[in-house]
């Protein structure tokens, strides 16, 4: 196979449009005598003449001039390509693959998203998967997400060296009583109150624990009365008066209903917290940094009181 040499080709396009080594040395930055050099070089790698005496100059043979109108294809990709790569470097295109429990899907991935597109300027490709918050570490290490959403009860420690984390918040959690409950009026509701409660909480993973250690550490073991791990049952349920359940307030936001009153547990201040989770060293990456100086953003867009400002 024919050798081509990019950088040779892209002399005898310059020779083509100067007019003369002379002119082609002087736009290059080269000696007359290495221009020449060059392009002889490059006459024996494709085996054919490419220049001829034309009085004191010379001039491209109509082999060069087939070669030259290859080698526009060929500069044309690059130029595509080294368009791509810059901005790549700049965040601006790559994809990024983000695993998030539900919750954080409509909280904080998706305005994320909506903030780099407010950039005006192009954004990385950002591709979804709900995940359970257990498993984020799972998809981390197997290489099937990029960047991963997780709560800080099931994050590995700042030690593992196959993670970097970054804190985003702490998201409140907040008590759904049924509209008509004896309570739901009472200032300054505390957890301990609702210690002889029913409560809807599920039978097993992150969110029975974090209901679980809340309550015990108001006082009180929860009576389950009924197991449900999505918020909209657990919520249907609390509305027709079957119970009462803790509710992180990520959730309330995009989970709202009439029949249900939303608590806020000033004195116990019950939380989560959730982490971003990358590879070690990926965060470097300049779409990965784009996408997590989102979510970033987006987490401290929250208030105090953990509603959004």
């Amino acid at each position: 196979m024919t050798e081509w040499d990019v950088k040779k080709l892209r002399i005898l396009r310059t020779l083509r449009d100067r007019g003369t080594v002379t002119a082609t040395a002087e736009a290059l930055l080269m000696t007359p005598s290495a221009v020449s050099q060059q392009l002889t070089n490059l006459a024996r790698q494709l085996g054919v003449e490419l220049l001829e005496p034309q009085g004191r100059r010379v001039r491209l043979t109509d082999a060069a001039h087939l070669v030259l109108r290859h080698a526009e294809a060929v500069f044309a990709q690059l130029e595509r390509a080294d368009a791509e790569l810059t901005g790549y470097l700049r965040g601006e295109a790559g994809e990024v693959r983000v695993g998030a429990f539900s919750t954080a899907v409509p909280a904080l991935v998706v305005p994320a998203v909506r903030l780099l597109r407010a950039e005006g300027r192009p954004g990385p490709d950002v591709r979804v998967r709900e995940a359970e918050a257990a498993q984020a570490y799972e998809l981390l290490t197997a290489g099937e997400v990029d960047l991963a959403l997780s709560l800080a009860a099931h994050a590995p420690t700042a030690r593992d060296p196959r993670f970097s984390l970054f804190p985003l918040l702490a998201d409140p959690l907040d008590v759904a009583l049924p509209a008509g409950h004896p309570l739901a009026d009472v200032p300054a509701l505390r957890l301990a109150d609702l210690a002889a409660d029913r409560w809807i909480f599920g039978g097993s993973g992150p969110w029975s624990e974090i209901t679980t250690a809340a309550c015990e550490a108001a006082g009180f073991v929860p009576e389950q009365a009924h197991s449900a791990a999505g918020w909209t049952a657990i919520l249907a349920l609390v509305e027709a008066g079957m119970g009462v359940a803790l509710v992180p307030r990520m959730a309330s936001r995009e989970q709202r209903r009439e029949g249900v009153v939303m608590r806020v547990l000033e004195a116990d201040r019950p939380r989560r917290h959730v982490v971003a989770a990358v590879r070690h060293g990926a965060s470097s990456g300049p779409a990965v940094a784009r996408v997590l100086k989102a979510l970033t953003d987006v987490a401290a867009s929250f208030g105090r009181d953990g509603s959004f400002s």
